[in-house]
């Protein structure tokens, strides 16, 4: 008989919140390679939140795939910003709906006063900027996993 591993345990959607650097680097993480279209950005600035749906692809999943010689994962996310005061964006036509827009990383400028600007590096040269009163991010999973379309993880040259 043998001990169960940690590994063995059943998996949960992530559901995940960063109100410091040290949390979005940990979901700047989670968060690469996710892909949307540019019609899945929302910014409602009554309620001071931004979002997106985004298809994430479960890098937390990765090692496990491989150890089981399994096809990788995504899964939909939604990564939503509050306190946001302002959006601006390069590199992105928000009309056109086929648009398919691939995040790198999420990372935190500070301002002052714990004020700063969440910004959403894109692959391309594009990229969102989000002028917050202060860092306030989560991320959660919304579905259930599905395989991968090109059954691979992503990959970046260095």
């Amino acid at each position: 008989m043998q001990d169960a591993r940690f590994e063995d345990g059943r998996e949960a959607p992530l559901n995940l919140g960063a109100l410091d650097v040290e949390d979005l680097k940990v979901l700047s993480t989670l968060m690469q390679d996710a892909v949307f279209p540019a019609s899945e950005m929302k910014w409602l600035p009554k309620e001071r939140r931004f979002a997106l749906l985004v298809n994430r692809f479960r890098w937390e999943d990765l090692p496990a795939a491989e150890r089981r010689k399994r096809a990788v994962e995504r899964v939909q996310s939604l990564l939503v910003v509050d306190n946001v005061l302002g959006v601006a964006s390069q590199g992105v036509d928000r009309k056109d709906t086929d648009m398919i827009l691939s995040v790198l990383t999420v990372s935190f400028e500070p301002g002052d006063d714990g004020a700063g600007f969440v910004v959403l590096t894109l692959a391309g040269d594009g990229g969102i900027r989000l002028s917050v009163e202060a860092l306030e991010v989560t991320l959660k999973d919304v579905t259930r996993p599905y395989m991968a379309p090109s059954r691979q993880a992503p990959k970046h040259e260095v």
